[in-house]
């Protein structure tokens, strides 16, 4: 019988090619590692070269009498074969480090009499063909600790950002505690169950004699701290793999992709947004995204919790923009040949009884565009969308980039239409460059597949539209409801949106150097304590970019210039329109 086992052992060499997905790692705009995604692999370690408490950590939790055994624990079995009966049910097992990776390397994991004989010649062929350092570094360097991380050394970077050696007494102990159960343990899902079991393996690495009761003890009190999608990096990183996904297909092999990705940048966005909503439950949820004048994605929000969850709220999810939806509208009145400073009137407006009013309930009659963009009136923007044609509204935002579907009639010129944040941030981002169309990127290079070349769609809008219409974004900004959002170093630009019933608020806006879009919200609709854009989301962009640009250099806004003056006009009425 041994010798018909022993026969159809599989072939060692080729056994030890095990196959795996493919990694795909992404680095920041300077070319630092952000992200790792599929399998990770990371050097070979040898135990010999580590500290002392890695591999003891693993041996003290996993097999105590490794350094004795020749394969198999013959007490080992008959202690987990004693508890189990006394228990009634299967509490321990009995393998040893040899046998687990004889199992993990060579043989499937079935649970068969077969697959446990040749499990058990394995471990004595490996106990016969190699020294105890070589299997303990074998077993490390291809054990599986969680989150897509092979090997111990994958698992210090994937977890805590350093080689495995340079792992501390606690990190050691926390990922020999991954190997019961690296799902469900991982320091990434579930900190308090990896701190738990960390300290577990900090009791056995004492009683084993590898450290004293003292040592194991002040580990004990060390707190757990991972270095896993710091500040909600993982909304970028999922979009990016969206991306890589529908250009390629499926990946069968490492890819090492360029992003636009700015950590700095991210650390802010994210400690904005999360400032924002500390101790908030209405609005409960918020998004921002920040990118270059091109559309290169620097920054990315897509909630208020990436680990609660991954549902990104500036790429996928559809919200009414309200007035910041008017961009449009009087980007297709500009178009038609009408000046910032030509009138509109704002007075009662009946659409099939459908009478939109103004936020605070006045009309103001006969205004500017400007005032009437600047103090966003409702009325004068149907009146302007009925003037320029629905139709030309809709073309106006379809070119800029908005996708989703859009009301065929005219309260689209409110914001009735549901699009999403990025989409919105790419429209508002061709004014910020001068009219050339926008798609949203955050991929530069695929290594050895793709690298981007060109600048986008080409010109979207002309040069003397894109200075009228800054003309109003700043007037917005500058005098009217975004004033929460003016930078008091430089020139910006933008427009607030507040939708019906306050269930959703926008503030989006530019400067020479950079555009950003904030959503605030809730994910069940529900509306929120009378926010409007010209609110909270304006104060988050307000401090994000003015973050953002510290020690920056002012760059003009297309057609404007960075020492435009204010325009002098004052409502007839104070108040504002937004809506």
């Amino acid at each position: 019988m041994l010798g018909y086992f022993s026969y159809t052992l599989p072939d060692v060499e080729q056994a030890a090619e095990s196959g795996r997905r493919p990694g795909i790692f992404l680095n920041d705009v300077d070319g630092n590692p952000v992200l790792a995604k599929g399998d990770l692999y990371g050097d070979p370690v040898n135990a010999a070269e580590l500290p002392d408490h890695v591999p003891h950590a693993v041996i003290a939790i996993e097999d105590r009498r490794f350094l004795d055994h020749s394969g198999i624990d013959l007490i080992g079995l008959a202690r987990a074969l004693w508890v189990n009966i006394v228990e009634g049910r299967v509490r321990q097992g009995g393998s040893t480090i040899t046998q687990q990776l004889a199992k993990n390397v060579f043989l499937t994991p079935e649970r068969s009499i077969e697959r446990k004989i040749r499990e058990a010649l394995l471990a004595f062929w490996l106990e016969w063909r190699y020294d105890k350092n070589h299997i303990i570094s074998l077993y490390l360097n291809r054990t599986y600790f969680g989150s897509g991380a092979y090997g111990i050394d994958a698992a210090a970077r994937r977890y805590f950002s350093k080689p495995a050696a340079e792992l501390g007494l606690w990190e050691a102990a926390v990922l020999a505690g991954l190997l019961k159960a690296p799902s469900r343990l991982s320091p990434a899902a579930n900190p308090s169950g990896a701190g738990d079991r960390g300290r577990l393996v900090l009791k056995a690495m004492a009683e084993s004699g590898f450290i004293s009761a003292e040592q194991a003890e002040r580990a004990a009190a060390s707190t757990l701290q991972t270095s896993t999608e710091p500040d909600g990096r993982g909304y970028f990183a999922d979009w990016v793999l969206s991306q890589v996904n529908r250009r390629m297909g499926l990946v069968d092999r490492d890819l090492h992709i360029a992003t636009t990705f700015d950590p700095g940048l991210q650390r802010l966005a994210a400690e904005t947004v999360a400032a924002a909503l500390a101790g908030s439950s209405n609005p409960s949820q918020a998004a921002l995204v920040a990118m270059s004048p091109d559309g290169a994605v620097r920054a990315m929000v897509g909630g208020r919790d990436y680990g609660a969850s991954q549902f990104n709220r500036a790429t996928q999810a559809l919200r009414q923009p309200g007035s910041a939806f008017k961009l449009f509208v009087y980007l297709a009145a500009l178009e038609r040949g009408l000046h910032p400073d030509d009138t509109v009137t704002d007075a009662r407006v009946d659409v099939g009884g459908w009478a939109p009013k103004n936020f605070d309930g006045r009309f103001r009659g006969s205004v500017t565009m400007r005032e009437a963009f600047a103090q966003s009136l409702n009325a004068a923007a149907v009146r302007l969308a009925d003037r320029a044609g629905r139709a030309r509204v809709a073309e106006a935002a379809r070119r800029l980039g908005i996708t989703s579907d859009l009301a065929p009639d005219l309260t689209v010129a409110l914001g009735s239409s549901s699009v999403r944040l990025i989409e919105l941030a790419g429209a508002y981002a061709t004014f910020a460059n001068g009219g050339a169309g926008v798609i949203p990127y955050g991929v530069q290079e695929i290594e050895g597949v793709f690298r981007r070349a060109g600048t986008g769609a080409g010109e979207a809008v002309a040069p003397g539209v894109v200075a009228s219409m800054n003309d109003l974004l700043t007037a917005a900004v500058s005098q009217g409801t975004g004033n929460a959002a003016r930078l008091s170093d430089r020139l910006s630009a933008g427009k607030t949106g507040t939708s019906q019933s306050f269930r959703d608020a926008f503030f989006v806006g530019f400067t020479g150097n950079l555009v950003a879009g904030v959503w605030v919200g809730n994910d069940d609709g529900a509306p929120m304590d009378e926010v409007t854009g010209g609110g909270l989301p304006a104060r988050i962009w307000h401090d994000f970019m003015a973050a953002a640009h510290e020690g920056a250099p002012a760059r003009p806004i297309p057609g404007i210039g960075s020492a435009r003056k204010p325009y002098p006009f004052r409502p007839k009425i104070t108040g504002s329109g937004e809506r």
